[in-house]
């Protein structure tokens, strides 16, 4: 039967506002974008279909390239999964792509990196339109001064300071390859791509450059502060509702 089993890793996009995030958990009152997902495989296969992710994102957040991969013993061609998942989803989950892998990929563990954006809406009055995809901002921020503080975070470092209280990582230290801050129009985009990313990492880091851009901290205080190792020195950490994830990047 192993033999037999195939593999297929899936590309989705989704609005997080109605989902626990993405990981099934019981009695949590929301459904979880996984659950969602398996319970249309489980229709399509009528197999028990387990999923793996490239890593769980919390209630509220969203996503335009969040991969999974599962195995099915369905002869279902590659590329024909996403417009049949498509087609029993809820409109706010989409499957931009389907392919059938090799048997030892899996959407975590073969990641090299992970690239999440953040949106800020900086402007008086809050948006009807964004109030689910973006952290509105009512003061005037300086993003001259993020980027100022954010390059002390780009490298390897031990980002304790960044991590949640429940984090169960087995170590604080990732890369962040790559980060910027970026206008447009009202918004602030905020963009980091890492080896690897700790819980709440991506809005704590938000968190703390918001405060450097509104004047409560220098940029220089956020070497002070990664240097701490101490997450009570850090900003607060920012709502979920603008973070996405945008990417995961494969060595294959």
């Amino acid at each position: 039967m192993f033999g037999n089993m195939r593999n297929i890793k899936l590309i989705l996009e989704y609005d997080g506002t109605n989902y626990h995030g993405w990981q099934t958990q019981a009695r949590s009152g929301n459904a979880s974008i996984q659950e969602t997902l398996e319970l249309a495989l489980h229709v399509l296969t009528h197999e028990k279909v387990i999923t793996y992710s490239s890593g769980r994102t919390d209630a509220g957040v969203h996503a335009w390239g969040h991969v999974a991969n599962f195995k099915t013993s369905n002869t279902i061609p590659g590329a024909a999964w996403a417009p049949a998942l498509n087609n029993l989803l809820p409109p706010d989950i989409r499957v931009r792509e389907s392919e059938e892998v090799a048997h030892d990929f899996h959407a975590r563990y073969s990641a090299l990196a992970k690239t999440y954006k953040y949106l800020i809406l900086r402007r008086r009055e809050p948006s009807a339109l964004c109030r689910n995809f973006a952290w509105h901002i009512n003061v005037p921020i300086n993003v001259s001064n993020m980027r100022n503080g954010l390059k002390f975070l780009i490298g390897r470092h031990d980002f304790s300071a960044f991590q949640g209280s429940g984090c169960t990582a087995t170590s604080p230290v990732r890369t962040i390859l790559s980060a910027s801050v970026k206008e447009s129009g009202d918004f602030v985009e905020l963009q980091i791509e890492a080896d690897a990313f700790l819980q709440y990492m991506v809005r704590i880091i938000t968190g703390t450059l918001a405060e450097v851009g509104v004047g409560r901290f220098s940029p220089d205080d956020v070497k002070r502060i990664l240097t701490s190792r101490d997450r009570k020195e850090a900003g607060k950490t920012a709502p979920p509702h603008g973070l996405y994830l945008v990417s995961v990047r494969y060595p294959y």
